[in-house]
């Protein structure tokens, strides 16, 4: 199994590239700004072939590189269908001064975040893509159609967890931008994240990786809901 990833732009949003191996097929999770040049670093090296981009939300910092990848290798991308607008119309969840600074980022001063082949996946939809195989679950809160892959435990690999912005090292994602829910990112957290496997390594959006047991144990928002608090609204993460 050949797992990398880097920090990519200015939010230092984690771009994860997945193969069986090197010398393979792989699939690219969330190239987000400024993520272009260090994927293809990362394909150059490893002699790897991307078939797919797979995307946990639909956030620009996730979304940014999205049509330069997809379409530039003539791949499909893959989002849940509750985020697909965020790609498809990604101007309509904006405020004006935020559609005013990235027209002025982008060279022609359109924002462009929907590839050629754009397609969907719901809660429980198994991806098995370049010799991955991953299931998709539906974690809504900070977003709408927030999703995460797990990859199963397979020898003595152990399963892995690519958890977007739904939850961080010691935190989890922001529920106060448009589509976020307190309510909603609570359940998400008791129902799709605490029956996880203690030995589940979380590669997450932002930030370092964790698993499931040490953040079991010390993350105070999964504490909150082990708790039984879920009429309480969490404190505000990143």
């Amino acid at each position: 199994m050949f797992v990398t990833g880097f920090p990519a732009g200015p939010f230092g949003t984690n771009c994860f590239v997945l193969a069986p191996d090197r010398n393979s097929e792989c699939v690219i999770i969330d190239p987000g700004m400024d993520a272009v040049d260090p994927v293809k670093e990362v394909l150059a090296d490893n002699n790897l072939r991307p078939v797919a981009v797979l995307l946990t939300h639909g956030h620009l910092d996730h979304t940014w590189s999205v049509v330069p990848i997809a379409d530039g290798y003539g791949i499909p991308a893959f989002i849940h269908p509750d985020d697909e607008d965020r790609l498809t119309d990604p101007e309509r969840m904006m405020g004006p001064d935020m559609r005013q600074l990235l027209r002025q980022m982008t060279p022609d001063g359109k924002i462009d975040l929907e590839p050629d082949d754009l397609k969907t996946l719901t809660d429980g939809s198994v991806v098995e893509l370049a010799g991955v195989t991953l299931s998709v679950s539906h974690a809504p809160g900070h977003t709408q159609g927030s999703i995460m892959f797990e990859r199963p435990a397979t020898g003595d690999i152990p399963p892995l967890l690519f958890s977007g912005d739904v939850l961080f090292e010691g935190s989890i994602g922001r529920t106060d931008l448009p589509g976020g829910d307190h309510a909603a990112m609570l359940h998400s957290l008791r129902d799709k994240v605490l029956p996880l496997a203690d030995e589940t390594v979380v590669l997450p959006g932002h930030g370092g990786q964790t698993t499931i047991g040490r953040e079991r144990t010390t993350n105070p928002f999964l504490l909150e809901v082990a708790g039984d608090t879920l009429g309480q609204p969490p404190r505000k993460g990143m």
